[in-house]
C-alpha cells in the first residue's frame, strides 16, 4: 500500500486548549467583585455604583481608542479593561471626583498596559499603579473618608467642605499610631468602617475569593502566603502593647490587605507562575506590607508592597523552578584537574 505524504503545520506552543479563555476568566473576576460592590453601595450610597461605572467605561474607552488609533486588533471583548476599571474604583474613596478617576483610567490602560504591549505584557498591576499615581492629589485620595451609612447621591460631586461633618478616621490610622481601632472586630469583618470602596468589607472580599478558588481562577498559594506572613509578623511584633491576637486580626481585616491578597497579588501577568515562586512572592508581599505599615509615613502599605514585588517576578520564578528530573549536579573541581 502506498502512502501519500501529508504536510503538517506545527504552531508555537502552547498546544493545549482550554474552555477557560481570557474573557471567561475576567468575567469570573467581575462576578467575584460584585459582593464588595454591593457592600460599598449599601454602606456609601449609589455614588459607589456610578463611580465604578464611570471607571469601567473610561477603561473600556481608552483601551478601544488606543487600539483603534494604533491600528491593532481590538481587545475590549476580553473583559480585562472592565476588571481594571472595577479595581481602580475599589482602591479609591467614594468621594473621588469623576474627572480624577478618568485620569487614573487613562494612566492604567494606556501608559501601564498598552504601551507595554497590552494584556499579558505589563510589568506591574495597572490598577495599583493608577492608585499610586492618584496620590498626586493626596487630599482627594486620603482626606475624605466618609462615615459608613452616609448615603451619597449617584451623580453628586461632594466637596470637602460639605463632608467636614461626615468624615471619620479609618482603622489603619489607629493601627499606624500603635493603637487598636475603635471599631469592633465584627465591624471590621462586615464592613462598618470608613475606607476605599473595595476594602471595607472583609466578608464580601472573602466570598469573592472563595468563588475564584472554586472556579479555579486562582490558587490559594499567594493569598495564604501573603496573609499568613502578615499574621505571623503581627503576632510576633504588636505595637503599643496591644493584645497580640487582637492586633493580628485588626491588621488582617483593615485596609486593603484582603483586596490586595485576593485580587491584586494573584494577577496572572504580574505574579510568578512557579509554585515555589508564588509562595515566595506572597511572603515578600507580607513582609513589605508590615514594614510599610509600621515604619512608613503612609498608613497603608499593600499597594506599594505588591508593586515592588511585581518588579521581582522574574527572580521569584527562577527561585521556584524545580530541579529537572534525572539531572546530576556537576561536581566542583578541587585543586585542578585530577591526574
Amino acid at each position: 500500500m502506498k502512502y501519500e505524504p501529508v504536510n503538517l503545520t506545527i504552531s508555537s506552543s502552547p498546544h493545549a486548549h482550554s474552555k477557560n479563555s481570557t474573557a471567561v476568566i475576567m468575567r469570573d473576576v467581575c462576578i467575584a467583585l460584585l459582593p464588595a460592590l454591593i457592600a460599598a453601595i449599601y454602606f456609601f450610597g449609589w455614588r459607589a455604583l456610578t463611580l465604578t461605572l464611570v471607571s469601567v467605561l473610561g477603561c473600556v474607552f481608552f483601551e478601544w481608542g488606543y487600539r483603534r488609533v494604533m491600528k491593532k486588533d481590538n481587545t475590549v471583548s476580553d473583559w480585562s479593561a472592565v476588571v481594571t476599571g472595577m479595581l481602580i474604583a475599589f482602591v479609591c474613596p467614594v468621594t473621588l471626583p469623576f474627572w480624577t478617576i478618568l485620569i487614573a483610567d487613562f494612566f492604567a490602560i494606556v501608559l501601564v498596559k498598552q504601551l507595554f504591549g497590552g494584556i499579558g505584557l505589563n510589568i506591574v498591576n495597572p490598577a495599583l499603579a493608577a492608585r499610586a499615581f492618584l496620590f498626586s492629589w493626596p487630599s482627594l485620595m486620603s482626606g475624605s473618608w466618609v462615615k459608613v451609612g452616609t448615603s451619597i447621591d449617584a451623580f453628586s460631586n461632594p466637596t470637602r467642605a460639605a463632608l467636614d461633618g461626615l468624615t471619620s478616621a479609618t482603622p489603619m490610622e489607629a493601627l499606624h499610631a500603635g493603637a487598636l481601632p475603635s471599631e469592633s472586630l465584627l465591624d471590621l469583618f462586615f464592613g462598618k468602617i470608613g475606607g476605599s470602596l473595595g476594602e471595607i468589607s472583609a466578608l464580601a472580599l472573602l466570598l469573592g475569593g472563595i468563588y475564584l478558588v472554586a472556579r479555579r481562577v486562582i490558587t490559594l498559594r499567594i493569598p495564604l502566603a501573603y496573609l499568613g506572613t502578615v499574621a505571623v509578623l503581627a503576632v510576633l511584633f504588636p505595637l503599643g502593647g496591644c493584645n497580640r491576637l487582637d492586633w493580628m486580626l485588626c491588621q488582617l481585616l483593615s485596609g486593603g490587605l484582603m483586596l490586595g491578597a485576593i485580587f491584586m497579588a494573584t494577577d496572572y501577568t504580574t505574579s510568578p507562575v512557579t509554585h515555589g515562586g508564588q509562595i515566595a512572592f506572597g511572603i515578600g508581599c507580607g513582609v513589605l506590607t508590615i514594614l510599610f505599615r509600621y515604619f512608613g509615613s503612609y498608613v497603608e502599605g499593600v499597594s506599594y508592597a505588591i508593586l515592588i514585588m511585581n518588579c521581582c517576578v522574574g527572580f521569584f520564578d527562577k527561585l521556584g523552578v524545580p530541579k529537572r528530573f534525572g539531572a546530576v549536579k556537576e561536581k566542583k573541581k578541587k585543586g585542578g584537574d585530577a591526574a
